[in-house]
């Protein structure tokens, strides 16, 4: 990679850190680019040069952002298969790498979660398709799950694998949010032990 190619990268990064924390905070709407330039030490112009618009801006903070999310999820996958492990200890690892991830990126992880829910953006269809991106990731290690038997043939693996990455957005914010006093091992446990279905004791 050339030198200008990472620089570029670097503006990128800062960029989209300063978006994701000021959307954050005040909203998309609310948020300008001269605010955007500001907390991230650059130009105005910097902006346009990267991105023609506030609202692209976002959208590649979505890809981004969830695209560091999805690696981590697959990296997690990927070295449960080298220890020759199980796709429950697969899974497992995934839980505790979302977990890790939210943790380092809690803003980008409350917009994302805030961003679902809304259908009337310009960027709906960036979300969708970022979204199935880590869904799939775990979709992948459910069904290799199934096909060798550790898992039964019964589950809805598109639903069950929503409701897998869903359960560690929302009590990862919560975590965050109200019960800062836990550690990431213990929010880790409590979810581990809801995917073993160990949860009423058996």
């Amino acid at each position: 990679m050339n030198s200008s190619s990472t620089r570029r990268q670097a503006t990128r990064a800062k960029l989209y850190e300063a978006a994701v924390t000021l959307i954050a905070e005040q909203g998309f709407s609310a948020t300008t680019v001269d605010e955007i330039a500001e907390r991230a030490g650059v130009a105005k112009g910097t902006v346009y040069y990267n991105f023609k618009s506030k609202t692209e801006l976002f959208e590649e903070l979505l890809r981004f952002g969830v695209g560091l999310l999805t690696a981590s999820l697959q990296e997690a996958a990927d070295e449960a298969e080298r220890r020759g492990g199980t796709k429950i200890e697969a899974l497992d690892g995934m839980i505790r790498a979302g977990l890790v991830f939210i943790d380092r990126y809690p803003a980008f992880t409350q917009l994302y979660v805030a961003e679902l829910w809304r259908t009337n953006r310009a960027w709906q269809s960036t979300l969708m398709v970022v979204r199935q991106q880590a869904v799939a990731v775990v979709e992948t290690v459910l069904r290799e799950g199934v096909e060798r038997g550790e898992l039964s043939e019964e589950i809805d693996i598109p639903l069950t694998a929503a409701a897998l990455v869903g359960m560690v957005l929302v009590a990862a914010l919560d975590w965050q949010a109200f019960q800062r006093e836990r550690s990431l091992d213990d929010v880790h446990a409590a979810l581990s032990r809801l995917l073993h279905g160990r949860v009423g004791g058996c």
